[in-house]
């Protein structure tokens, strides 16, 4: 038999988003957080991007945020994004979860809910547990 929930459960994704420096990370990832756009939020780097751009090849370093959110939280996240970014055409791309542990499942979904009004724990203390931060 089916578990009910599974027909409505939002679909997770992992945005990732590359940044210039570590500041803009801080300032994106803040902001995803503070408007519940993603439930968490882990910056990488820096790393070395090679890409062309106006048809000269390039190389810079970069950071690397993996935001984890939902399909239905992605469109917000995205356009926050832009408004936040310096560069004209920010890399913004949401890759698909297939699977996940599913208390994390449900914590992202909780976590990444923008539309929702606050679920109680709004000193963070269950993300925190879960990521093993003492409170």
């Amino acid at each position: 038999m089916t578990d009910p929930r599974a027909a409505v459960e939002l679909p997770l994704v992992e945005a990732r988003i590359s940044v210039p420096d570590v500041a803009s990370a801080r300032t994106i990832a803040d902001t995803l957080i503070a408007r519940k756009l993603a439930a968490c939020v882990q910056v990488l780097g820096p790393m070395l991007s090679f890409y062309t751009w106006e048809d000269e090849v390039h190389s810079n370093e970069e950071w690397l945020l993996l935001a984890k959110t939902t399909e239905n939280a992605f469109p917000g996240l995205a356009e926050a994004v832009v408004h936040l970014h310096r560069y004209d055409v920010p890399e913004i791309i949401a890759v698909p979860v297939s699977h996940a542990l599913s208390s994390y499942a449900d914590w992202v979904r909780t976590g990444a809910a923008p539309d929702s009004p606050g679920d109680g724990d709004e000193d963070g203390a269950e993300g925190r547990r879960l990521h093993g931060i003492p409170g």
